[in-house]
């Protein structure tokens, strides 16, 4: 595996087992819950179900961005272990962790000379930049250098498709990210949006589609749009959900019945505390492999 690490941060949305199974480290964002401040742990102090209960009965949710000190406390034990780091951050479309990270790595360069530090903006979130770090550590674990992999991740992560939909928009209604008066007539009209990740990392909305059975179907249709080789795609595909799983798996049947090569079965997580603090309920993602996306 070489004399480095792969570090990433907690909101890549897997589980505490694939990342020690994968090795993989991460430093924890962390969200307030009624005033509370609880550690983004992968479900270890707080589990995503038991976040969009609460939630529903109308908890108070706030996230913070990782800081210079915890970045540093995470990344100076690795390095004096003779350690070099390639560490991938949630997207700076999303939050500044991105811009933490690298003053930490300026900072704790002077002190590591001899050491390495490469820092990769993901411009991506939730299992999307979970496919992304195990397709790295893929990567890693076939032979491949700290610097060839850091180019590898500059050079094809933009390649990685997050495509959402939501089926409840009370908390896109909370958070300010539509208006009230909007909310409350897409609601009425049951109009389930459909949005994605663009090129710099922004969640984005692209469509306004009515019914949960067109949005299931339209959001596999941009899978056949995007994925590499079409309906012959050869690779992973993750889905992730907020308290709608039997949404996600329909999604799933869909994806497995039109992409027959498909590399194993689409893997299902639960969308973790970070990313569901903004979410809310009633949000399912799809990710894959495929072109180059763009605005």
């Amino acid at each position: 595996m070489g004399n480095y690490c792969l570090s990433c941060c907690s909101a890549v949305d897997l589980t505490p087992e694939r990342m020690k199974q994968r090795d993989l480290h991460y430093v924890c964002f962390r969200y307030t819950l009624d005033g509370t401040e609880y550690p983004d742990d992968m479900g270890v102090t707080m589990s995503s179900e038991e976040l969009f209960d609460r939630m529903r009965k109308g908890a108070e949710t706030k996230t913070s961005q990782v800081s210079v000190t915890e970045y540093i406390r995470h990344f100076e034990p690795l390095l004096r272990e003779g350690k070099d780091i390639l560490h991938v951050t949630l997207s700076s479309g999303l939050t500044g962790t991105y811009n933490s990270a690298c003053l930490a790595k300026a900072e704790l360069a002077e002190q590591y000379p001899e050491r390495k530090i490469y820092i990769v903006d993901s411009l991506g979130a939730s299992s999307g930049y979970g496919l992304l770090m195990e397709t790295l550590a893929d990567q890693r674990d076939a032979g491949k250098t700290i610097d060839e992999l850091y180019a590898w991740a500059e050079e094809n992560k933009l390649r990685l498709h997050h495509w959402f939909f939501s089926t409840d928009l009370s908390f896109y209604i909370r958070g300010g990210r539509i208006s009230k008066a909007a909310g409350l007539v897409g609601t009425m009209l049951n109009i389930c949006p459909l949005l994605n990740m663009d090129q710099e990392g922004h969640l984005t909305p692209r469509e306004k589609i009515r019914g949960k059975k067109r949005v299931l179907n339209r959001i596999v249709e941009q899978m056949e749009q995007h994925a590499e080789g079409g309906t012959a795609y050869r690779g992973k595909c993750y889905l992730c959900h907020s308290l709608c799983e039997e949404d996600a798996r329909a999604v799933a049947a869909l994806v497995k019945e039109r992409f027959p090569q498909m590399d194993g079965e689409v893997e299902i997580f639960p969308i973790g505390t970070t990313i569901g603090s903004h979410t809310g309920p009633g949000t399912v993602a799809l990710f894959f492999w495929g072109d180059q996306r763009d605005n």
